[in-house]
């Protein structure tokens, strides 16, 4: 009799669509045990965003969650999501670093490698694949399913049969942004049972509200691995619920045999955890069935609005998501998967916040456009490449065949703040704030990004300040938003806010002298003091076409020239972050350096000058 097998989300795609992959690992471990006793086919906790999430934002080492997780869970499979020869970052390494990243990963304590390539250009999956078998563990190769013109079920199916020639013990279907529609899942299922010998398990996302209809099709055709999340942290962007799924097949020639009221005690418990990460929940997580335009998946979308709030620009979230099919179209219709989803979706950001489509082209567009990711599903818009990178020789070889060894050089660059091999893959993938990170470890001052308390305790400050105010100081006027505090009993209170939408914190000894009136008022304090200085405050605004700016908040990455330099127009001056992506900012006149405003690390804002043109 055949059953159903789960592979359970909760840990890392079911937060991730939904809390922007903020939970901690200390939410997790209270619930391992139940977990480890429900006798899942694996349970997903790590890879995709939780690496950078953890050493980004909560800073966390995410190689001691892996081995926490591992230990508070001896009897469940562990799998990953590993994005080929991107690994966990956003371009590819050499050979010799994806080998060690996974033998580590392994050694770590991951059984299941579920294996992808943002183009299912499997040149891009060999060696990972190659690596997990080397390393005795299950490699399961994934096809990252989309729409478009060039797109068929009977490309997918070639796709599954070359994963299965590489060896793969497994193949996914991987329908991150929620696009299949319950009767091409029962096509696509039966096309592959009939040209691949290997389980076939499916993953798919709910936004569009069609996925455990999805998976019920699956199951009928013959799929019997399907991935869902713990109700708490289901439906919506997510996955569709354990519970619903098991009572689903439950007493059927189907049934997964878990129990169900053990799986509702765990909804319980991360209803609870949910709540203390409110002030990430996505406005964008619910049934949404925009998805089968915009193809914006689950995790991409949770990110997209909270980074755009972060902006004070969630306003315009609906321009971007039509902008996104459009970036998508020019780049050849690549699946919207991470890394190709930050690209198209960092450059729709873009073309919509500017005002003019391609103005500014991010590295890692071009990047893309010389063919350093691969392969492209369909050909590209070869205006937009020349705007881009001219005549440029385009790399049609496996890229990873065009680098050398690099592990040697990052243990020489990371030097003794690595205390082992997994620290230099910390550093590896994220090179600058995996170096801060380590730095902060070994200072012993890693501080993670605050949560906001519940809102009912946010109502005001102290009794007497509202969470939104204005604020007149020197005839500026300021928009203020509190979003947390520190507990009230310190001696030195820390208050965490936005002011005019750039992240402050300021240290309170009293609030007793502040004077407050609600939105459109003023407040006159001499009893706040920044602990970190706004770069706005210092620098000048930029009015004149000599003034270089730029087009979105960001941090400065690289200067690239110095005080007394002569440029022309068009000659790079420095290079900025946002979204994950970077972007080379351009002389906008030919003149000399005059000043220059900013180093690298610098937080940035588009109405300040950076750098100055005579």
């Amino acid at each position: 009799m055949p059953k159903v097998h789960i592979t359970e989300t909760v840990l890392r795609d079911g937060h991730q669509s939904l809390i922007a992959t903020r939970m901690r690992t200390e939410d997790m471990l209270p619930a391992c045990k139940r977990l480890d006793q429900i006798g899942f086919w694996s349970l997903e906790m790590w890879g995709g965003a939780t690496f950078d999430a953890c050493v980004r934002f909560l800073k966390e080492d995410p190689w001691e969650r892996l081995r926490a997780l591992r230990e508070a869970m001896p009897n469940t499979r562990l799998q990953m999501l590993l994005r080929g020869q991107n690994l966990l970052g956003y371009r590819h390494y050499s050979d010799d670093v994806v080998e060690m990243f996974i033998k580590k990963a392994a050694d770590n304590g991951i059984d299941v490698f579920r294996i992808f390539d943002a183009l299912n250009d499997t040149r891009n999956m060999e060696t990972s694949i190659k690596a997990v078998k080397a390393a005795g563990k299950h490699a399961q190769g994934t096809i990252s399913y989309t729409t478009s013109p060039v797109h068929s079920i009977q490309g997918f199916t070639e796709n599954a049969k070359n994963l299965q020639e590489l060896g793969c013990d497994s193949i996914a279907i991987k329908d991150m942004a929620g696009l299949l529609t319950p009767l091409v899942t029962a096509e696509l299922i039966k096309a592959l049972n009939k040209e691949i010998n290997i389980p076939i398990h499916l993953h798919s996302h709910a936004t569009a509200g069609l996925s455990a209809m999805c998976q019920l099709k699956a199951i009928e055709n013959g799929c019997l691995h399907i991935d869902t999340a713990i109700s708490s942290f289901a439906e919506g962007a997510s996955h569709p619920a354990t519970e619903s799924m098991v009572a689903a097949l439950m007493n059927t020639e189907y049934d997964t045999g878990l129990d169900l009221e053990k799986l509702q005690e765990l909804g319980f418990y991360f209803q609870g955890v949910r709540k203390k990460y409110h002030q990430f929940e996505s406005e964008f997580t619910g049934l949404d069935t925009r998805v089968q335009v915009n193809q914006v998946p689950g995790g991409m979308i949770s990110n997209l609005s909270n980074q755009l709030r972060e902006q004070g620009e969630l306003k315009r979230i609906n321009e971007v998501l039509d902008e996104i099919p459009r970036v998508r179209e020019d780049l050849g219709y690549p699946p919207l998967v991470t890394p190709t989803s930050q690209i198209v979706g960092t450059q729709a950001v873009l073309n919509v916040m500017i005002g003019e489509r391609y103005k500014t082209i991010t590295n890692e567009v071009k990047n893309y456009l010389l063919g350093h990711y691969g392969k492209s599903p369909s050909d590209v818009n070869e205006l937009i490449r020349q705007q881009a990178v001219g005549d440029e020789d385009i790399i049609t070889c496996r890229p990873a065949d065009l680098l050398k060894p690099e592990m040697e050089n990052l243990k020489a660059d990371i030097g003794a703040l690595a205390e082992s091999e997994e620290d230099v893959l910390t550093f590896a993938m994220f090179p600058d704030i995996g170096r801060d990170f380590l730095e902060n470890r070994k200072a012993g001052t890693l501080t993670a990004e605050p949560l906001e308390p519940p809102k009912d305790d946010n109502a005001t400050v102290c009794g007497v300040a509202p969470t939104e105010f204005n604020v007149t100081m020197h005839g500026e006027s300021y928009n203020i938003k509190i979003t947390g505090s520190g507990h009230k009993f310190q001696a030195q209170r820390p208050f965490y806010l936005t002011v005019d939408g750039v992240p402050e914190e300021i240290l309170v000894e009293t609030l007793s002298e502040i004077v407050t009136e609600p939105m459109g008022g003023g407040i006159s304090s001499s009893a706040i003091s920044s602990s970190s200085s706004s770069s706005g405050s210092k620098r000048p605004k930029a009015t004149a076409p000599g003034h270089v700016t730029t087009s979105m908040p960001g941090t400065i990455v690289e200067v690239l020239v110095k005080e007394g330099d002569s440029v022309n127009a068009g000659d790079p001056l420095f290079v900025t972050e946002a979204m994950k992506m970077e972007t080379e900012v351009q002389a906008p006149v030919a003149g000399t350096v005059n000043t220059i405003y900013i180093v690298k690390g610098d937080t940035v804002n588009p109405d300040e000058t950076l750098i100055e043109i005579g």
